[in-house]
Parts: C-alpha cells; structure tokens; sequence
C-alpha cells in the first residue's frame, strides 16, 4: 500500500512584476512497512514434565538339586537362568548325591557350607536331602527374601510316572516348596551315555518366561495344590526333541524306563501320558498335585 505525501514547493516570476507564489503539490509515493510479526523473547525456555520409568521387578529363583551341587545338570541350569533379564538366582543344593529320596527331611540341625558350582557360580551346599534344602533356605533363614520361583534340577535321569515320581529327590524338593507356598518346576533329562542338558534348560527358560508375570504378582504364604514336572529325552544319533506336550502322569512298566525314541513317527494325538510322550522322543510337561499319589501325606 503506498501512501502520499503532499510537498509544497514555491517558484517565483522574475523581471519587474510582482512575486507571486505558486504552489504546486506533487504525491510521493512511500512504501509502507510490513507490520511486525516477530515473538517477543520469552525470559524462560518453555519446559516439559519429567518422565519416571519403573525399574522392572527382579524374578528371585532357587535352584536345587538330588544329584548334589557340584554335579553337571545344575550347573547347565543356572548358567541358562542368568541368561534372563532382570533374575536373582540363589543356589542351595544337597551336598552330596541324594538321589532316590524323595521328601525325606532331616530332624534336627542342618549344617551348611558355602561352595561353588562347576562353572564358579557361588552355592550353599546343605548336609541333607534335596528337601532339606528347600527347608533350610525357606524356614530357617537361608535366603534373605521368599524366592518367587524354585527350579530343581536339571536331574541326571528321567522322572516320570507315579512309580518313579514319588521316589525322586527332584521331585521331592519341588513338592517341599510347594508346601510351602513357594511355586516350583521340576526339570529332568533322560538318561543316557552322555547328556547334553541344553534342550532341558531351553525348555525351562521357556516355562520361567511364560509364567513370570503370574510369578510375581503372586502373593506367597498358603500351600499349592500343585507343581509342575518336565521330562526331557536324550536323543541318540542326532535326532532332535520332538516338542514338548503337556500331558497327564501315568503309570510304568519296568522295561519302558529307558526307552527314548526321538526318531519316532508316532503321533502327538496318539500320546497317552508322560510315559508314551517321553518313549516316543517328546519333552513331557505334567502338574502334579501335592497331596495324594504318588505321594502318601
């Protein structure tokens, strides 16, 4: 937009006559200036609300045994548990092999010495059954806080069927916890010449991550129902674990104990029960209650 500006200028006529003034006017045209459109400086920088982010909650296992803290299978589990984020592992094992003793507890004292695992990791080492240990860290001040979770194994040898189950010390020890309002998982591995426990720790890492959220929201305190058991074959001549199934216990014959058939074609829909899945090359998965068979209080 441009404005006009009224100049007046005054020209005089020369030679004997009078002045005489004439005005003449002439529009000069100004460009107008933009209005102002910048912000005036604040004095402070704006600011946002502080974001708080909750640390997560650390998963506190307990890791026992039947075969003793310095055997091979424990020592396999707990390098696979510091794996997870955010767990605390705390190791007490029998000190010596304990197998076949399934809820025996000790009467009296129990003697307890520190000691390291095959790999370094530091362990209490408790002179007394698998259960004993469960007791010692529970109920006589073992551990400075209630585990969320008890892992015993991983046992060197299978543990299924209702024959078999009631005689483990694996077992035992997870049942013991369980007694005592802590949730357990029982992990053992067929037996064999020589045992790679690796799939056995890959399937309970598995177990441990699918029920943590429930692991840690749990309110201890009162005694569970149940438990729960995986049987992991030890697969021959390269084969591999045919999966895991989630089945019910069921009862042995003698001459079925060793068979581990991972090479079988049989399918998952024929399975019956621990014992069929664990023939036929399958990792079995069974929950098995507290009270009653195979167990007698």
């Amino acid at each position: 937009m441009l404005a006009a500006i009224l100049v007046a200028t005054l020209s005089s006529c020369g030679g004997g006559g009078s002045d005489e003034a004439e005005a003449v006017t002439t529009a000069v045209p100004v460009e107008e200036s933009a209005p102002d459109t910048t912000m005036a400086p604040t004095s402070e920088a704006p600011t946002s609300a502080p974001t708080t982010v909750a640390a997560p909650e650390v998963l506190r296992i307990l890791v026992t045994n039947d075969d003793g803290y310095d055997a091979e299978g424990i020592d396999a589990l707990v390098e696979g548990l510091l794996t997870l984020p955010d767990v605390e592992v705390t190791v007490v094992a029998p000190l010596a092999n304990q197998s076949g003793t399934g809820g025996n507890t000790t009467e009296g004292d129990l003697l307890s010495s520190a000691v390291s695992l095959a790999s370094g990791y530091p362990a209490t080492a408790v002179d007394g059954f698998p259960a004993d240990s469960i007791v010692w860290a529970l109920e006589r001040n073992g551990v400075d806080e209630m585990p969320h979770l008890v892992v015993s194994g991983i046992n060197e040898g299978q543990n299924i069927a209702l024959e078999i189950a009631g005689f483990s010390g694996t077992v035992g020890a997870a049942r013991a916890a369980a007694l005592r309002g802590v949730p357990s998982l029982a992990v053992s591995h067929g037996v064999g010449e020589s045992i790679d426990y690796s799939p056995g720790v890959e399937l309970a890492l598995e177990w441990i991550t699918e029920h943590r959220d429930e692991l840690l929201a749990r309110e201890g305190g009162e005694p569970l129902e149940s438990f729960t058991s995986i049987n992991v074959p030890t697969c021959a001549d390269g084969a591999s674990v045919r999966g895991i199934v989630e089945v019910v216990i069921e009862s042995i014959a003698v001459g079925d104990y060793g068979i581990q058939d991972c090479a079988s074609t049989v399918p998952e829909s024929s399975i019956t029960g621990d014992v069929s899945g664990f023939n036929n090359g399958f990792a079995v998965e069974t929950v098995l209650a507290v009270a009653g068979p195979p167990f007698t209080d």
